[in-house]
């Protein structure tokens, strides 16, 4: 009969003894090798089984225990041990008989499992010992990075480049993670972590959403739209439909979220008159507000409105200075 070896991969991000029952079959049946401590080795060993860690020639050590108990088993690193992989697969290639290699998956990554090394990573950057920079940031240092990513991923967006919108809400992410991380070293009573950010946004999700997670008759969009609305505000006592709109956002955005608020209770207040105004700005914003109104009122929205035309612009100016030959000194 031919030996056995198994190549046994787990996932670091899981707990080390959270392994499927073939895994457990396999490191009970046969002589398990490594190549350095870790939480599954010890996992494994409080199990029963015996572990010897190999720091050199794991490929002919693991030969002999084959050949000497019919199988044997090599519990792969958190990096899966490839060279070891490709090293024996290619001794067994030459010599087929010596015994038949089995890759096997112990633990797989849960979805959204590699978040977890992001949270490890930015844990490090920001404590002692880490990265300067990001030890000195503050909520308020770091605010315009945040809107600078967003818009960023924005623009990705536009461009339907969604490659380039992978790269661009990594960086959202990151100043998502920094600014938790900053959080955990604010005065007792302040604090929070990356978990009460991601507690409160699944706690958040199932509240707005009970047609998925309660149970309850699922409308149109519309009813699901208003729906939110009234858990929205329930669970926020505001004195103002107004309340929580982002005042700091562009004006244009700003002009027609506003609108929006106001039409979704049906307050018909009138944007002011342009002419009504007694400055030339205070009659511009008044005609601009006008505009946004209009925009609102026939479907479209006015902010990306303005940046096609910006855009389109953008270009003519470029071929005009192509065509002249007059660029920038």
């Amino acid at each position: 009969m031919t030996a056995r070896i198994v190549l046994l991969v787990t996932s670091p991000r899981l707990p080390a003894g959270l392994l499927t029952s073939a895994a457990w079959d396999a490191v009970r049946a046969a002589p398990v090798l490594t190549g350095a401590e870790s939480e599954l080795t010890r996992a494994v060993r409080t199990a029963g089984a015996e572990v010897r860690v190999v720091t050199d020639g794991a490929t002919q050590a693991l030969l002999d225990a084959a050949e000497a108990h019919g199988g044997a088993v090599w519990l792969a690193g958190p990096a899966g041990d490839e060279a070891l992989a490709r090293e024996l697969g290619l001794r067994l290639a030459r010599q087929p008989g010596l015994a038949e290699l089995e890759l096997m998956y112990g633990s797989w990554d849960p979805p959204g499992a590699r978040l977890l090394d992001a949270v490890e990573v930015m844990d490090r950057l920001a404590s002692p010992g880490g990265d300067p920079w990001k030890r000195a940031q503050t909520h308020r240092s770091l605010a315009g990075f945040l809107i600078e990513e967003c818009y960023e991923a924005y623009d990705a967006i536009s461009a339907d480049d969604t490659d380039a919108l992978r790269e661009e809400l990594g960086d959202v992410l990151l100043q998502v993670l920094l600014h938790a991380r900053l959080a955990e070293d604010l005065p007792e009573g302040e604090s929070w972590t990356v978990d009460d950010v991601a507690g409160t946004l699944v706690d958040k999700m199932v509240r707005r959403n009970p047609h998925v997670f309660s149970g309850e008759q699922a409308g149109s969009i519309e009813e699901i739209e208003a729906n939110w609305e009234r858990i929205k505000r329930a669970e926020k006592t505001r004195d103002s439909v107004l309340d929580g709109v982002a005042l700091s956002q562009p004006a244009l955005a700003l002009a027609a979220k506003i609108l929006d608020r106001a039409g979704r209770v049906g307050l018909a207040v009138p944007p002011p008159l342009a002419q009504s105004q007694v400055d030339p700005e205070a009659r511009l914003g008044a005609s601009l507000l006008a505009t946004v109104a209009a925009a609102r009122q026939a479907g479209i929205d006015p902010e990306a409105a303005l940046r096609r035309a910006a855009l389109a612009y953008a270009d003519a100016v470029r071929a005009a200075e192509r065509a002249t030959g007059d660029q920038p000194t």
